[in-house]
């Protein structure tokens, strides 16, 4: 049975509606330190801010931190409550949310690295304008993802999903191009893979957001709604299914 936002709010005991509600407070504010760590590894990048990415690696520590403080909440909550149905659901979903999470922060760590080496190697390399491109697609996908488990809209959810296939797209495309540019200007080899690095982990990131918002899906709708088709995709977010 679909669940709403008034299934976590109403249980015989307070404590437990507070531990719930803390669990999801510290999930969204995880996901709002990852969210910050991608904006700031693509300015890195682009502003050629050396700084910033330097920043950017420091803090991942903070991310992998408050994943080991989350994972800790829900193993206790386990333990202490015993939860079913839609409770049982939240805690399972988000525990395999954060998951994801603590990933796009690596990733948005690697960038920040990347983002360091091209910064001292000068001027900036071809790719950098579907850098920017793909870069703001993710950032949209991140932010809908957070903000559709903050307010529980499985629209939005199924949205991002949508948006996961457009940028596996717009990456095939973009390193097709880079490709064909090296073996063009062999000189530039090194700094241009180095930025397919950096779009190889924005598309990666797209991938967690997607598995988040589709954790979002079983949450709310307890239906498990991985490795769907294009069509039963399009079919849902039309609401048909």
């Amino acid at each position: 049975m679909p669940a709403s936002k008034e299934d976590y709010g109403h249980h015989i005991s307070q404590k437990f509606n507070a531990e719930l509600e803390d669990i999801r407070t510290h999930f969204l504010e995880m996901g709002g330190l990852v969210e910050k760590q991608v904006t700031d590894a693509i300015h890195a990048l682009l502003d050629a801010d050396s700084a910033l990415a330097i920043v950017v690696q420091a803090d991942d520590k903070k991310i992998n931190s408050m994943e080991k403080n989350l994972d800790d909440e829900l193993v206790k909550v386990l333990a202490r409550r015993q939860p079913a149905a839609s409770d049982l659901r939240m805690i399972i979903a988000i525990s395999k949310a954060i998951i994801d999470l603590e990933r796009i922060g690596d990733e948005a760590a690697k960038i920040a690295r990347y983002a360091q080496v091209l910064c001292e190697e000068g001027e900036s390399p071809r790719g950098y304008v579907e850098t920017r491109h793909i870069g703001n697609q993710i950032r949209v996908m991140l932010h809908d993802t957070l903000d559709a488990f903050a307010r529980l809209d499985v629209q939005q959810a199924l949205r991002v999903m949508q948006s996961d296939r457009e940028v596996d797209l717009e990456y095939k495309t973009a390193t097709r191009a880079l490709m064909t540019y090296m073996m063009e200007d062999p000189r530039y080899i090194a700094r241009v893979l180095n930025v397919m690095w950096v779009l190889r982990s924005l598309e990666r990131i797209g991938d967690h957001a997607r598995n988040v918002a589709e954790q979002l899906v079983y949450l709310v709708q307890g239906t498990d709604v991985r490795h769907i088709s294009d069509e039963a995709l399009k079919k849902r977010i039309d609401g048909q299914a």
